[in-house]
């Protein structure tokens, strides 16, 4: 299979399978939480209705970005447009801290300042309990897509590594959801136990505030690559070993590379090679390289050699 084709099919059948499995399970849980929340007169609820809709509206617009992704190169673009996946990733983090943590915090601060009696416990603790089922369920089929990537590396080492935001918006979406609806199954039980309503504001609040700071790492993360990130140290260390275990080259002058989508690579590459080459030989030359260079990258999709005298 060509690297585009490669491209396509993991597209398809990792990232692209994650954000339909999270975009039907947040649509299903919104749609419970607003019930819920308009039965029960819970800030926590309605502030994790108000997540779930961000989480559905942020699928969507990672739809986009696979659609735009994958339109074909043109004069005007010529590298593809594989970076609207990224575009689309940044739109989600400002829409998840708009969105979601701001109509959060908002809404508990309000529960603070007004507080009022929170109706139905029996309601909430269902739907709370069901949604945690149905998150769990899409995280795994983000995990799932995550770990093929990851490796052996640590789970931080691999959201910082990671070049697929489409998969690492789900994952952090989804380890925020559960973590909220934990949130606010908390601040029902302690309202409930204890009878102070304000413990119901006050995870409201928290679940702003945990939103606030993974739509930070996602913006940041997604910012890196939309302005021109490199491929992976082990990925630019097998181009640069590949390229050296041809045996007329000499020595790799200077390796560039830039992640234009999670599977498209942009490689440009100065190499010195032996003396006494033709010009047929050095041609000849260049497309090996090119086939190595594929060979142990297949998201190579532009590669660029420029033969560079030696001394």
């Amino acid at each position: 299979m060509s690297a585009a084709g490669s491209y396509n099919a993991q597209m398809a059948t990792g990232s692209k399978k994650a954000v339909m499995a999270a975009l039907l399970g947040n649509a299903a849980i919104a749609i419970a939480k607003f019930v819920a929340a308009g039965i029960t007169n819970s800030a926590a609820m309605l502030a994790e209705a108000f997540h779930s809709v961000a989480d559905t509206g942020n699928q969507v617009l990672l739809l986009f970005g696979f659609a735009g992704a994958r339109r074909p190169r043109s004069v005007r673009h010529p590298f593809g447009r594989s970076k609207e996946l990224y575009f689309w990733s940044l739109m989600v983090a400002v829409m998840l801290f708009v969105g979601g943590g701001v109509l959060a915090v908002r809404r508990g601060l309000d529960a603070l300042a007004h507080p009022h009696e929170v109706s139905s416990y029996t309601i909430s603790f269902v739907v709370l309990t069901v949604a945690i089922v149905i998150e769990a369920a899409a995280f795994s089929v983000a995990w799932r897509a995550f770990s093929r990537e990851r490796g052996s590396r640590s789970l931080w080492r691999s959201i910082r590594a990671t070049k697929d935001s489409a998969v690492l918006v789900v994952l952090l979406e989804d380890s925020a959801a559960m973590l909220g609806l934990v949130v606010a199954l908390v601040g029902l039980l302690l309202t409930r136990l204890t009878g102070v309503v304000i413990w119901d504001g006050i995870a409201s609040i928290t679940i702003g505030v945990l939103l606030g700071v993974i739509a930070v790492i996602l913006a940041v993360e997604t910012k890196s690559l939309l302005v021109g990130e490199a491929a992976g140290r082990e990925e630019r260390s097998a181009i640069r070993a590949a390229v050296l275990s041809h045996p007329a080259v000499e020595t790799v002058q200077r390796l560039l590379t830039m992640q234009l989508g999670p599977h498209d690579i942009l490689i440009n590459l100065e190499v010195e090679l032996h003396d006494q080459l033709t010009a047929e030989e050095i041609e000849q030359v260049i497309r090996d390289i090119e086939a190595s260079i594929r060979e142990v990258e297949p998201d190579a999709r532009d590669i660029f050699v420029e033969v560079v005298p030696g001394g």
